[in-house]
C-alpha cells in the first residue's frame, strides 16, 4: 500500500476514534479536524505515527488540539 493510502487509512481510523470518544458524527469530527488542521498534522507526522498504535497517535493529537483551543480536547 502506498504511503498516501496509509496516511488516509490512519486519518480515517483517528476520525472514527474521535467519533466514539466525543460522541459526535463523522461529519462533525471531520469539520473540526479541518478547522484545526488535524488531517495535515497526521500527514506531516506520519513518519513517526506509522510506528505507533492509534491510541498513541490519539494521545499526541489531544495536546495539539488543546493548544489550538478545541473544546473537545
Amino acid at each position: 500500500m502506498s504511503e498516501r493510502k496509509q496516511i488516509t487509512h490512519m486519518q480515517v481510523r483517528i476520525v472514527r476514534m474521535a467519533t466514539e470518544k466525543w460522541n459526535l458524527s463523522v461529519a462533525e469530527v471531520a469539520k473540526l479536524f479541518r478547522q484545526y488542521q488535524v488531517f495535515e498534522y497526521i500527514r506531516d507526522c506520519f513518519g513517526i505515527f506509522h510506528v505507533e498504535g492509534d491510541e498513541a497517535v490519539w494521545e499526541d493529537i489531544i495536546p495539539y488540539l488543546k493548544n489550538r483551543g478545541c473544546i473537545y480536547a
